[in-house]
């Protein structure tokens, strides 16, 4: 059954249940522009947090929940965002038994499109103190002095300390909230708190900032942005241990946050004051 839109000032917002409204982008077309391999060969995920889910009880009466879904970053897929958000909205008329049928439902309409099954979880009114803000943890690398921004970010933008072995190494943690990038599609600015773990040779902390704030122009999908990070810092320095976290701010009632990591990690990206 074609689905029955309203139409808004820009936006035309469907009335019923619309799966076919779900778009995906492949990741290896992004990956291969950024120069990475086709199939991600680490450890990582996408966190999406959805604000703005709603759906009709058997009854009749509204229900809402913040849903989050974690997307493995091995995924052939990724999920267009704003065909997410108008999916999620088409669920707002509809009637389920239960929360359990939503997640469901959910679920059973991403799987083909990502080709995975993405781990889900709904959020309801009564568990919404649970989602707290956090701040990150380590060095924050905004005041850094010294820094000169090159014209785009690279691999030989970041230095590193001369380090003769292994003992020599240090485990840093750093992180900065002057991220920006740009969207792809429609060439708005897209913000973020970035946080970079590693054990290895010391990079310098100016270079790294440099190095991100080197974005500033890059028309990169949150996840190719991370992924690009987490190459250039494998690349530069070299590090036996290396993780990489953006929390993106909110848009259209949405976040995405995708982490990469040398090796399977429970850490996720913690949600920030401006998500």
């Amino acid at each position: 059954m074609t689905a029955k839109l309203l139409l808004g000032q820009t936006t035309l917002y469907p009335l019923y249940y619309a799966p076919e409204l779900l778009t995906p982008i492949p990741r290896a077309a992004g990956r291969l522009a950024c120069g990475l391999e086709p199939v991600w060969p680490y450890a990582g995920g996408d966190l999406w947090t959805c604000y703005e889910l709603s759906w009709l009880s058997t009854t009749g009466m509204a229900q809402v929940a913040v849903l989050q879904m974690d997307v493995a970053a091995h995924s052939p897929a990724l999920v267009e965002s704003k065909s997410l958000k108008l999916y999620l909205n088409s669920l707002n008329l509809t009637r389920f038994v239960d929360a359990q049928q939503v997640l469901q439902t959910i679920a059973g309409d991403l799987q083909p499109l990502l080709g995975v099954c993405p781990t889900l979880r709904l959020w309801e009114p009564d568990a919404w103190q649970a989602l707290q803000v956090q701040s990150p943890g380590g060095y924050c690398l905004d005041n850094e002095p010294g820094v000169t921004v090159p014209e785009r970010p690279a691999a030989d933008c970041l230095q590193r300390e001369s380090a003769t072995s292994e003992r020599s190494w240090v485990e840093e943690r750093y992180y900065s909230h002057l991220f920006r990038s740009l969207c792809p599609v429609t060439g708005q600015p897209d913000w973020a708190t970035v946080q970079i773990a590693y054990t290895g040779p010391r990079l310098t902390p100016a270079s790294l900032l440099a190095y991100l704030l080197a974005f500033r122009q890059q028309a990169d999908f949150h996840e190719q942005c991370v992924e690009r990070i987490f190459n250039d810092l494998l690349i530069a320095g070299q590090p036996k241990e290396l993780q990489v976290m953006a929390s993106f701010t909110r848009r259209g009632g949405i976040d995405i946050s995708p982490y990469r990591s040398l090796t399977p990690t429970t850490e996720r990206p913690q949600r920030t004051i401006r998500q």
